[in-house]
């Protein structure tokens, strides 16, 4: 048989191989957007989210994969040190919360010898302080709940105003907890996110207080169902844990979390990846690649 075959469609079969061979590959790249609320080195300590959140993204932009990573810009990362700058084209926007207008500034720095890009969300009332989550005093900022939904909202916005579609949003530690919720409601129709699968991290519980008795009516925006919003009622961090697992696509177990939460884990049937350090990038891009086999299915 392949004696008949001219030159010229021996020519034409090899660009078929290579052109089906390249969009194969090209297909197995994921574009990987992870939301954090710590990550070094611009916050110091070497609390476990901050040192994934730093790592992880790395690990997976060397296996090939577009890779971007939002944080809020606290007060007490230094802009000159690090390096930040405003993106103008991504600034400008508001994020309305309890009827209240809070601009949003997006910067951006990079990581030193890296090639990953930052962006940062700013706002000088929920952000320009010099403490991240408690006062001098080690009080709880009663604003931590607004702080929050401005993250959380403010960072999806970001995205749609980018452009970018993100084939996973991996989001890590409570203070990204509404963005599944917001992905499964006021965002589900938006085209950016039409092909994106959510992932949660659980860590362990962060903070002993609550975000306030009106924390679910404020992070509702006046659009969700109360129904939705339940697991997040206590507004204590576990309620924030269950919130963001309830509505992800799949959950990240890291480190050791309390015994409430891992009961409570245990009977969602989703799938769940125990974090380790060893094979770390292979580990996740199989579990990120894992959600799209069974949708396919």
């Amino acid at each position: 048989m392949l004696r008949y075959f001219s030159s010229s469609k021996w020519q034409y079969l090899c660009n078929c191989i290579t052109i089906t061979s390249a969009w194969a590959k090209k297909r197995l790249l994921k574009k990987i957007l992870f939301i954090s609320s710590e990550m070094r080195p611009f916050l110091d300590g070497d609390t476990p989210l901050a040192e994934i959140a730093r790592y992880l993204p790395q690990k997976i932009q060397e296996k090939d994969n577009e890779v971007r990573i939002l944080v809020p810009r606290f007060g007490v990362i230094n802009e000159r040190r690090n390096r930040l700058h405003e993106v103008v084209r991504l600034s400008g926007m508001n994020i309305t919360i309890d009827d209240n207008d809070n601009p949003l500034t997006i910067k951006v720095a990079s990581i030193p010898n890296t090639k990953m890009q930052v962006y940062f969300l700013d706002n000088e009332d929920f952000f320009h302080r010099k403490f991240i989550y408690n006062d001098e005093n080690e009080d709880f900022f009663a604003d931590n709940d607004e702080r929050t939904i401005f993250f959380c909202k403010g960072a999806l916005e970001t995205v749609k105003k980018l452009g970018w579609y993100p084939d996973i949003i991996h989001c890590q530690g409570w203070m990204t907890s509404l963005i599944p919720l917001y992905l499964k409601t006021i965002y589900k129709d938006e085209p950016v996110f039409s092909n994106s699968k959510v992932i949660y991290s659980v860590y362990q519980n962060d903070f002993k207080e609550d975000l306030g008795e009106d924390f679910t009516r404020k992070a509702g925006l006046n659009y969700i169902d109360d129904e939705e919003l339940v697991p997040f009622a206590n507004g204590d961090c576990t309620s924030m844990h269950m919130g963001g697992i309830m509505h992800a696509d799949a959950v990240v177990r890291c480190h050791d979390i309390n015994e409430e939460l891992e009961n409570r884990l245990s009977s969602f049937e989703k799938p769940i990846l125990n974090h380790s350090n060893e094979g770390i990038a292979d580990n996740y891009l199989n579990f990120y690649n894992s959600l799209f086999a069974e949708t396919e299915q």
